[in-house]
């Protein structure tokens, strides 16, 4: 006996799209998605008082990298430049990713601007973005009508 299994095309293209990120995964590598262009890996934590925000980002000099904050949206970008090839090596492997990224992510609380930290150690890089003060909640009585 067979059963009739409602058809839903919505289920089938997430499958057809989680294989094709698998495809592409394996052939290019996780974190490159084209020629030129990468993601480097990213933590966001949130806590009572800040964001902190880290990125890997080995190999590259500070110069290189681009910290913004606007509207609540905070851009890291940057461009990872590679040494010329040796005109006479022979390379069995290249692997290492190059090219430019930009990782934009948008806050959900209002932060202090002007009291955004970055700091860039052993190929990490870590924004420590502080909370504004939020309005403080009060209660207002109800009084009765006259």
């Amino acid at each position: 006996m067979n059963a009739v299994v409602r058809w839903n095309p919505i289920a089938n293209f997430a499958s057809a799209q989680d294989e094709m990120n698998r495809v592409m995964d394996e052939v290019f590598g996780r974190r490159a998605l084209a020629e030129g262009v990468w993601q480097p890996p990213i933590d966001i934590e949130e806590q009572a008082d800040r964001y902190l925000v880290s990125l890997e980002l080995p190999g590259m000099r500070l110069e290189d990298i681009k910290i913004t904050l606007e509207n609540n949206r905070l851009v890291i970008r940057g461009e990872k430049t590679r040494t010329e090839e040796q005109k006479n090596a022979t390379y069995h492997r290249l692997e290492r990713v190059y090219g430019a990224f930009e990782r934009t992510l948008t806050l959900t609380h209002r932060v202090k601007s002007d009291k955004v930290e970055a700091t860039y150690r052993d190929g990490v890089l870590e924004v420590s973005v502080p909370k504004a003060e939020e309005a403080k909640a009060r209660e207002i009585p109800v009084q009765t009508a006259r």
